[in-house]
C-alpha cells in the first residue's frame, strides 16, 4: 500500500516510514478515544432511560419525572 502523502510548501513527497507509523499511531489513539466517548454516552443513555423506568414503576408522571431531573 503506498504511503500518504505529505505537502512540504510547494513540492509533494511520500510520508517516510517513521512518518507512516507516527501518523498511523495517531490515527489509532483518534480512534480508540471516539470508540470509548461512544461508549460512555451509549452507557449514559441507558443510564437515563433505566432510572426513568425506574422512576415511572414508582409511579411517577412523566411531568413528575422531567421536574426532578431538570428536563
Amino acid at each position: 500500500m503506498p504511503r500518504p502523502i505529505i505537502h512540504d510548501g510547494e513540492t509533494q513527497r511520500e510520508m517516510t516510514a517513521d512518518e507512516c507509523a507516527e501518523w498511523q499511531a495517531l490515527c489509532d489513539d483518534v480512534a480508540a478515544q471516539a470508540q470509548a466517548a461512544n461508549a460512555a454516552a451509549a452507557d449514559a443513555a441507558a443510564a437515563a432511560a433505566s432510572g426513568r423506568t425506574k422512576l415511572a414503576a414508582l409511579g411517577l408522571t412523566d411531568d413528575e419525572i422531567n421536574a426532578l431531573l431538570g428536563a
